[in-house]
């Protein structure tokens, strides 16, 4: 569990994130959802540690992670699992090398441990046969599951994943939400979620907090959200649907 509270960040002045309380719950698809600029990526990166808050506090279950040391938050850093927007894999390594890296920053593994656990991180995401492959050889839904396989390669208790369906055609899309879900139950993972795709939020959203300019606007379940009279959420829905229709995609 990850839990929020009175979490504020600005920026040259402008408050990005303002006091925003929050929490995430283990084996959930915790999703963070809101209009681009809303501030959904700030908050994100706060909770991972990427951003430092002005104010406010952030719990990994009972550790205050910013009250940690440097070498404690590094120790912390091996239970955290990260999906970047677009994969972010190393072009310049294999398939294998890219699930291998964060075993070589954080463990004692020799090569041939390394090796064998990208090899089972790697079936566990539905690869085979690709482990010597550079990135740019397979396909992009390939390269997000690549990046999940990296993720999980610590064993993680906790994912974040910001955009993970960004620049996936929809039926892809589906694939790689399924496969976060199935990852989270099984392995009883607080995954925290950031994204604008509602047909993701409407597959697997346990848990939804909407985010408007920057604060804590709405929360529920998926099941809430077609009920809600909250007309901000119900204007970026619609938005949302609106521009999926004008691309074709509904």
């Amino acid at each position: 569990m990850i839990t929020a509270r009175h979490i504020v960040k600005s920026f040259n002045g402008k408050v990005i994130i303002n006091d925003i309380s929050a929490t995430f719950e283990e084996g959930k698809t915790n999703l963070i959802i809101g209009q681009s600029g809303s501030g959904k990526t700030v908050l994100l990166k706060c909770l991972v540690g990427l951003y430092d808050a002005d104010s406010g506090e952030v719990w990994f279950r009972d550790v205050e992670y910013n009250a940690l040391s440097t070498k404690e938050k590094r120790l912390a850093r091996q239970q955290i699992g990260m999906l970047f927007q677009g994969g972010a894999l190393f072009d310049f390594a294999t398939v294998e090398e890219n699930v291998m890296f964060p075993l070589q920053m954080f463990t004692g593994m020799t090569r041939q441990e390394q090796r064998a656990r990208a090899n089972v991180c790697l079936k566990r995401v539905n690869l085979v046969n690709a482990n010597k492959c550079m990135p740019s050889e397979i396909s992009g839904g390939m390269q997000k599951r690549v990046a999940i396989a990296r993720a999980i390669a610590l064993n993680p208790k906790y994912l974040f994943c910001d955009e993970p369906n960004s620049g996936l055609d929809p039926k892809t899309s589906i694939l790689i939400d399924a496969l976060i879900k199935e990852i989270t139950e099984e392995y009883n993972i607080t995954t925290i979620i950031n994204t604008h795709d509602m047909n993701s939020v409407m597959e697997i959203g346990d848990n939804v907090m909407f985010i408007h300019n920057g604060r804590k606007w709405w929360e529920g379940s998926r099941h809430d959200i077609l009920s809600s009279d909250n007309r901000e959420l119900n204007e970026f829905v619609f938005a949302n649907n609106l521009a999926k229709k004008a691309r074709g995609l509904m």
